[in-house]
């Protein structure tokens, strides 16, 4: 059975960092491609970050390129998202999820972690 646990959201202040969690089990983070996504209230779900299989290249939406980072460690199976420079527009809850590569689906999903950002 897949899960996907998030952690490390809260409330901060504009300009903050926070850096989220992602723990899998029942898959292997270096065998897909891990991606984080968001959702505002009254808003779509948006992409926000990824990171593929094997070597682990990365991808970012335009919104955050230059403050958040992506990364992974396959010891602890786990995918992070560090969150940097922080904006009222960030709030969100964050997914994280997991693409298959043969068919390119997100089949797994977290609950997801509360990410809120104050003026």
């Amino acid at each position: 059975q897949v899960q996907l646990v998030e952690s490390g959201g809260g409330s901060v202040q504009a300009g903050d960092s926070l850096r989220l969690s992602c723990a899998a089990s029942g898959l292997t983070v270096s065998s897909y491609r891990m991606g984080w996504f968001r959702q505002a209230p009254g808003k779509e779900r948006e992409f926000v970050a990824a990171v593929r299989w094997g070597r682990g290249s990365t991808d970012y939406a335009d919104s955050v390129k230059g403050r958040f980072t992506i990364s992974r460690d396959n010891v602890k199976n786990t995918v992070f998202l560090q969150m940097n420079s922080l904006k009222p527009e960030d709030t969100a809850v964050y997914y994280c999820a997991a693409q298959d590569r043969v068919t390119y689906r997100y089949d797994y999903w977290g609950q997801g972690t509360q990410v809120t950002v104050s003026s």
